[in-house]
């Protein structure tokens, strides 16, 4: 009923859309023509919860991407993907019963909306911790609100060894399929001088998309994604060897050495693809520094396009006038923009559990 309800609406007419935080509002008019589409009697009665699960239908089919922002498991349910990990949550689900939407959407089996008996912020969680420490290479410029929040220095360490990685200039293009067909000829460029290629992408539709050309092109590769993560230390340890191409998403070895293969350093070393920018430029340089570990040589170079998610979300405007602009300039911009809206949700979720902790102390 939602479902059908929700096709029969019209977007501009009846709803409006925000990309930036995935959300839908219903206009005068939607509102009226969806008390004409409803029954008049019983649950559809209620205009506050008919409207809101209309909206989340909505949210559900236009906000939200399969194998981007989730995927359907080998048992036919929903599994929420982590943007910025490119890892399944197992067990979580959306609230307010947009997971329930997606399943809809999906067509698979309907779950129970889950009852939270408590909830906890991560950052009033980790501040339960007498004595507290981590370790990451892109924290600096995160320094302020590690401090504000936790009361935690930033000190910089020096690497074991010089880095001698290679940035090489970001290439950018009006369309998605300008930007594949120039990644795919990078690689097989690359791949013929005998160089290792990992290809990062954003998504797990983003990295099929990847294997789909290069399998066109006859290019023998691997795919490491949140629906196939059972191969993944194989296929990291393997990423380093000549010739090896590597398409994965932002699960790929973080953390972890990917050691060269013989003669490979001779020819430049592992070379890294980035097939787009994500919101925070920290997971972009998480990225690049898969190549040019503990000493090796290595490269790295971004490809986008001005219809990547980053810039439809977070300069729609700017976007087209990329080449005035310069594309690593624009892709500044936005990331601080995207970067801007996630600290101020991070500091609402802290303000609204500290308020809940002092105003609901039992």
């Amino acid at each position: 009923m939602v479902d059908a309800l929700a096709r029969d609406l019209v977007f501009g007419r009846d709803f409006t859309i925000d990309r930036t935080v995935r959300s839908v509002d219903l206009t005068a008019r939607g509102q009226e023509r969806l008390e004409e589409l409803s029954d008049d009697t019983g649950f559809w009665k209620g205009k506050r919860r008919r409207e809101e699960l209309v909206t989340q239908a909505l949210v559900a089919k236009y906000c939200f991407v399969r194998d981007e922002q989730y995927l359907i498991d080998e048992e036919g349910k929903i599994q929420i993907i982590d943007e910025f990990t490119g890892r399944v949550m197992a067990d979580r689900s959306w609230r307010h019963g947009l997971h329930q939407a997606i399943e809809i959407k999906e067509q698979v089996n309907v779950t129970a909306d889950k009852e939270n008996l408590a909830r906890l912020s991560f950052q009033r969680f980790f501040r339960q911790y007498p004595h507290m420490a981590g370790m990451t290479g892109t924290a600096w410029e995160s320094s302020p609100e590690l401090w504000q929040i936790y009361q935690r220095p930033v000190i910089r360490i020096p690497t074991n060894k010089p880095c001698i990685r290679t940035l090489l200039p970001t290439r950018m293009f009006d369309t998605m399929d300008e930007k594949w067909e120039a990644v795919v000829a990078r690689v097989i460029e690359l791949n013929d001088t005998g160089v290792p290629v990992l290809i990062g992408t954003r998504s797990v539709l983003a990295s099929q998309e990847v294997s789909r050309r290069l399998a066109a092109s006859h290019k023998p590769h691997r795919v490491l994604n949140a629906s196939q993560t059972k191969a993944e230390a194989e296929i990291i340890a393997q990423a380093g060897q000549a010739k090896q191409i590597t398409v994965a998403t932002n699960m790929a070895g973080r953390g972890t050495d990917i050691l060269l293969g013989r003669e490979v350093a001779a020819i430049g070393g592992l070379h890294v693809i980035s097939a787009e920018p994500h919101g925070s430029g920290r997971v972009d340089r998480q990225l690049f520094g898969r190549a040019a570990r503990q000493g090796d040589p290595g490269s790295a170079q971004m490809f986008t396009s001005a219809e990547d998610d980053l810039f439809t979300r977070h300069a729609k405007r700017l976007r087209k006038s990329w080449r005035l602009i310069g594309a690593e300039k624009l892709i500044r911009f936005a990331q601080a923009k995207a970067e801007r809206l996630a600290r101020f949700n991070r500091k609402q979720v802290l303000k609204s559990d500290d308020w809940m902790d002092t105003a609901l102390p039992f």
